[in-house]
């Protein structure tokens, strides 16, 4: 197999909840994880119920002792599948959890605490065995989690704050974009300093143009703000992401036509896919 600079594949690609059943089969219904090998280092972006089976899939793999986790925000949907990551409860890992919303109100460990405390969860965080390292930052950091992996990071346009991703390794670059209100809105500055001449965006798409008209706040986008993000950019390739769980199979193939129409080459995520950059 050839070397690729990053590989990414998605683990969860729905928001909300997880809609798991015949009618979400093809797309999926687990909520946002995605993978991202650059060369040998393992990053994951957000901890969805994706990331249960990733944590089954890591601890099979004896190369892999070294993860970092980038959470977009802290909302259930995106931290669900922490106390679930098998990496967690094994000797010999080293996990580094990154948040960048949190600050100066909260911190990302106190946030995996309350997440794994009574009433909410049977365990604590001292049941685990891996070495933990929790990293709050300011989005507009630039981070760097190994020398030869920089990651730039963004305000989102979402309740409680988000932070976008930008991941740039062997000359090749992929942004996280969601969840985020998106294109136009006053932080349109951000999410094009994320995306400039990126090899990939995954965006928010969660809504469709008439869907979003009466969700205004809700802080989730559509295919079509991806676009013209995706064009004042010039990106690459775009994927579209967070999936409305209200959105079948049926409903998900027609707006993933839809959108391949308005801007050839398009993808919307599909759980299992894999892209290599």
């Amino acid at each position: 197999m050839r070397h690729h600079a990053m590989r990414i594949r998605f683990w969860g690609v729905r928001g909300s909840i997880p809609c798991p059943g015949p009618e979400t089969i093809r797309y999926g219904g687990n909520t946002p994880c995605i993978e991202v090998h650059c060369g040998e280092h393992l990053l994951i972006l957000d901890a969805g119920t994706g990331m249960r089976a990733l944590g089954n899939a890591l601890i099979k793999d004896p190369k892999i002792r070294d993860i970092n986790i980038f959470l977009t925000h802290c909302h259930l949907d995106h931290v669900i599948g922490l106390p679930f990551f098998a990496p967690f409860f094994l000797d010999g890992y080293r996990i580094r959890i990154w948040a960048g919303n949190l600050l100066p109100a909260d911190n990302i460990e106190l946030v995996m605490r309350k997440i794994m405390s009574s009433p909410l969860f049977p365990v604590e965080v001292e049941i685990f065995k891996a070495k933990i390292e929790y990293h709050d930052f300011r989005a507009g950091e630039v981070l760097r989690p190994y020398d030869d992996v920089v990651v730039q990071t963004g305000t989102l346009d979402h309740p409680d704050g988000a932070t976008g991703y930008r991941i740039e390794h062997e000359g090749r670059s992929f942004a996280l974009i969601s969840d985020t209100e998106g294109f136009p809105g006053k932080r349109d500055s951000d999410l094009v300093t994320l995306a400039r001449n990126a090899d990939l965006i995954v965006y928010d798409g969660t809504f469709t143009e008439d869907e979003i008209a009466s969700r205004a706040g809700w802080g989730h986008s559509t295919y079509i703000r991806g676009i013209r993000l995706a064009e004042e950019a010039k990106v690459k390739q775009l994927c579209l992401f967070h999936h409305d769980p209200s959105h079948d199979d049926d409903f998900m193939d027609a707006l993933a036509a839809e959108a391949d129409d308005a801007r050839p080459g398009t993808i919307t995520a599909r759980e299992g896919q894999i892209i290599d950059l």
